[in-house]
């Protein structure tokens, strides 16, 4: 240790503050360039970001689905396994109070026609009129075939404007738009307005659909999906390309009419190829489930 503070001593007084006065000027300096460059990058920034608009417009659409009514039709293998689990709970049952007044009605016939047979001991009922066990099975027999069940298959399966149809199955709503000169099926879709969230604006395009009143349960606040799309070349601007849809699900709820006017449709899952293009159909069936 004494060497090296020898040689500081041995120093000039004026070579000493010369070098330490150096090295604080030259980290001050370094310092204070750093934070001009940091402010200037930050400020050149949030210059760009202000002065370029997004090409890209946001829309808000709702897939509206309405669920089965009734339960689909059982293919040949869930017959199958329905009769074997049927075969399976009649063994392991234990006998009913039906059975039981079957077997003693049986027993009851039996004793009648035994050569000791004591009329006596049908005396507790009396002259009333004894209602066996198979009468009642002959009875409900003639209510059964008076039951008539509901047709599975309603009047309303061609109407694509219907609700109604296709009660087995899921279907999803369709509303038919503008873009440019061409017509094409999209879910309800309007664009995002300044200060409202993009589930706002999913619920405000079920709202605007024209001669349609939908009550419609919104399954959370976040997007099940996103599609991004460029406008026809006719329409298209250097500030508006296209156009990224933010879809969010709902459930539709209560009863609306069956039929209605408007320009939109009901179908299944698979009828969607019948309207949406190729790439929009893509985006839409990663969400859409065939219930």
């Amino acid at each position: 240790m004494a060497a090296p503070c020898s040689k500081i001593v041995s120093r000039p007084w004026w070579q000493f503050i010369k070098n330490v006065g150096w090295t604080g000027l030259n980290q001050t300096v370094v310092r204070q360039l750093s934070r001009n460059n940091a402010c200037g990058a930050a400020a050149q920034t949030k210059s760009k970001t202000e002065r370029i608009p997004s090409q890209w417009k946001l829309h808000g659409a709702v897939c509206l689905q309405r669920l089965p009514v009734i339960s689909q039709e059982r293919n040949p293998i869930e017959d199958q396994f329905a009769e074997l689990i049927h075969q399976m709970e009649l063994e392991r049952s234990l006998v009913s109070e039906h059975e039981l007044r079957l077997l003693e009605d049986a027993e009851r016939v039996r004793r009648k026609q035994a050569e000791d047979y004591d009329s006596d001991e049908e005396a507790e009922y009396g002259d009333q009129e004894t209602i066996t066990a198979l009468d009642q099975e002959d009875a409900w027999e003639q209510k059964l075939k008076k039951f008539q069940l509901a047709p599975r298959v309603s009047d309303l399966e061609d109407d694509h404007q219907s609700v109604g149809r296709c009660l087995g199955d899921s279907l999803v709503l369709l509303t038919e738009e503008t873009l440019g000169q061409e017509k094409v099926w999209l879910l309800p879709q309007v664009p995002w307005q300044a200060g409202e969230t993009l589930r706002q604006t999913a619920e405000r395009a079920l709202n605007s659909l024209p001669e349609a009143d939908f009550k419609a349960t919104f399954l959370g606040s976040a997007p099940c999906g996103v599609y991004r799309y460029k406008l026809p070349k006719a329409v298209r601007t250097e500030s508006c390309q296209g156009a990224k849809v933010f879809f969010f699900k709902a459930l539709l709820s209560g009863h609306p009419p069956p039929s209605q006017n408007g320009p939109f449709r009901w179908v299944k899952k698979s009828e969607l190829p019948d309207y949406l293009k190729p790439a929009y159909l893509e985006k839409v069936n990663r969400f859409i489930l065939d219930l």
